[in-house]
């Protein structure tokens, strides 16, 4: 299996490769791909060094599969590019998300709606991904009517820039500028752009790809995203409102048998989420798990997530993964 790793010198690119090794991957061989300003370097995978190619000779050389974490700009102009020499691309972009053409996975929740056609498949925005892993079963039983979901959302979702900028603020040193406002100390309801209706597309991805995931557009959603000084992963309050009620416990036996889940959600013990424990790990975690007292059918959670890894790199091998095993590659 030729696997083409684009971003291969990025934040996710980095984390990609961990996972690709941590997993097995069935790589035969590896093709690291960036920008033209670190082609030649050398990256390391499995006690091997590769040379880090550019795009163009990345689709010469025909990988099987490739992912993508290089921007929706590149991911716009590069992955038909890729598709055309016949390679499978898994993006983790936002450039191909809401097209009504493409696939939007999340490997446990809808897999099986991927063929051999689909030569483009988007992987979902990383706040989505474990908020849908966790709703996706509740759906199916409950059938869910609304969600609010409030966001505390990691500075790694941003990139090194903003991680280097916390370190920068944390040693009293003057530096480059990820956001806008100093992040250490701070939280910023601000994530990604501003749209024309005054929610940022971070907030829009939550409404829209939730929707397209789950197969239903009947949902309605509603979010604030927040940037915290946070390294471990994204949290997330999920308010969500049901048309069938539902016995808590019946909520927590749900969830405890779904695959990628883990259940926290002790208050004896004070177990519950948190990001310091969920960082370097593949599994959402969910816990608070709580009626909502103020109105009927209603359940309150807090989900937690490594954004770089279920939110990203990881749910991205997972795709390549079904892709072998089905068959479609």
């Amino acid at each position: 299996m030729r696997i083409a790793v684009v971003g291969a010198t990025g934040m996710v690119g980095e984390v990609m490769l961990k996972v690709l090794a941590e997993r097995n991957f069935p790589v035969t061989e590896l093709i690291p791909v960036a920008s033209e300003r670190s082609v030649g370097k050398e990256i390391e995978y499995k006690g091997t060094k590769y040379k880090v190619v550019g795009l163009q000779t990345a689709v010469d050389m025909k990988a099987d599969i490739a992912v993508f974490s290089a921007g929706g700009d590149t991911s716009l102009e590069w992955a038909p590019k890729f598709a055309a020499a016949g390679t499978t691309v898994i993006d983790n972009s936002s450039a191909w998300r809401m097209d009504p053409t493409k696939k939007l996975v999340v490997p446990e929740i809808n897999a099986s709606v991927l063929t051999k056609e689909d030569k483009i498949i988007a992987n979902p925005n990383c706040s989505t991904i474990q908020m849908v892993m966790t709703l996706a079963p509740l759906h199916k039983k409950y059938n869910i009517k609304r969600i609010i979901v409030s966001t505390y959302q990691s500075i790694t979702g941003t990139g090194v820039k903003a991680v280097k900028q916390l370190e920068n603020e944390y040693a009293g040193i003057q530096g480059d500028m990820a956001y806008k406002y100093p992040i250490h100390r701070n939280a910023i309801p601000h994530c990604d752009s501003f749209e024309e209706n005054g929610y940022t597309k971070e907030e829009m991805k939550l409404v829209r790809e939730t929707q397209k995931i789950l197969g239903d557009n009947t949902i309605r959603v509603t979010a604030t995203a927040v940037r915290v000084p946070v390294v471990g992963g994204h949290s997330e309050a999920v308010n969500v409102e049901f048309t069938n009620d539902f016995d808590v416990n019946e909520v927590r036996e749900i969830l405890h048998n779904t695959d990628g889940v883990v259940v926290q959600d002790n208050l004896d013990t004070f177990t519950y989420p948190m990001p310091l424990y969920a960082e370097g790990k593949n599994e959402v975690f969910v816990g608070r798990i709580r009626r909502d007292e103020s109105q009927p059918n209603t359940l309150n959670m807090w989900i937690v997530a490594d954004n770089l890894r279920k939110g990203a790199a990881t749910n991205t091998i997972q795709i390549a993964e079904y892709l072998i095993q089905a068959g479609l590659v």
